[in-house]
């Protein structure tokens, strides 16, 4: 005959899935963590820091700059500005911002 099945599972069975449901709790925190650490950064990538709005981005005269489509704040990402001045043309940086403002404004490329 066969032997009768315990009630009470035995303590490597307890050790085993107490290990096991730590285990899989841990896995479940980090990708929720994973998760929310992406979202976070989706929702702030290409926003504007002032208004929130999306960011734009163009290149004028070498230089990525981005700008914001509602309160149209221009914003330079690490290293930009360190390039727009070491551009051998003195008023390089005048220019983008005066491209950039007749983008904006709807002026002509004619106006000073």
């Amino acid at each position: 005959m066969s032997e009768p099945v315990p009630d009470k599972p035995s303590k490597n069975e307890e050790e085993y899935f107490a290990r096991r449901d730590a285990e899989l709790l841990r896995q479940q925190r980090d990708a929720a963590h994973r998760a929310a650490v992406d979202a976070e950064r989706r929702s702030h990538h290409m926003k504007c820091p002032k208004c929130g709005y999306d960011l734009i981005t163009g290149e004028w005269h070498g230089v990525q700059v981005d700008q914001c489509t509602h309160c149209h704040g221009i914003w330079f990402d690490a290293g930009e500005v360190e390039t727009a001045l070491a551009h051998p043309e003195p008023t390089m940086l005048a220019r983008v911002f005066r491209t950039v403002l007749r983008g904006v404004s709807g002026a002509k490329a004619s106006d000073p």
